[in-house]
């Protein structure tokens, strides 16, 4: 399968954005710009845009077809992670919850880990159950920074971490 990438810069760095050329199958962090393809399909220039806008704190929810790869277990867990809300913060023992089983915490874990879309798909805002900030693929100052934004950007006072 063709996959078509395009690098957008960021608050949180550099992102790079791969296409199936109708759907958005990843972002990923990257120290640095690479290679844009020479063809760019209209969802990568979507997904650009919508991050900008999330990151000017103008978009709330992303509306971009999505087609991330991964196991039947793994896609039922990013459906339930994009249903918490922007500005609010759920548990893994939450989802795990949510999933069938309150033992299934560690597997949640893991599949969070390994979502090819983060911040489209929110895996940010999934925590530990004492509310403290655990794992993140890309870091936990991104995470950090991502729930702060989002936070800033929510009419109720939260706390920030």
């Amino acid at each position: 399968m063709t996959q078509f990438t395009r690098y957008m810069n960021s608050p949180v760095g550099w992102l790079k954005l791969q296409s199936s050329g109708t759907a958005l199958t990843v972002v990923c962090f990257d120290s640095e710009k690479g290679e844009n393809s020479a063809v760019q399909p209209k969802i990568l220039e979507d997904a650009e845009s919508q991050l900008q806008e999330y990151f000017a704190g103008k978009r709330k929810d992303f509306n971009l077809q999505l087609a991330p790869e991964g196991t039947e277990f793994q896609q039922k867990i990013w459906e339930l992670v994009q249903k918490v809300d922007f500005g609010t913060t759920a548990s893994y023992l939450d989802i795990a919850i949510q999933s069938g089983s309150e033992k299934n915490t560690r597997a949640v874990g893991l599949a969070n880990g390994k979502n090819p879309i983060p911040i489209i798909i929110p895996c940010h805002r999934i925590v530990g159950s004492s509310g403290k900030l655990t794992g993140y693929a890309g870091g936990l100052e991104r995470k950090r920074w991502l729930l702060n934004h989002e936070l800033s950007h929510t009419p109720s006072t939260g706390r920030l971490f």
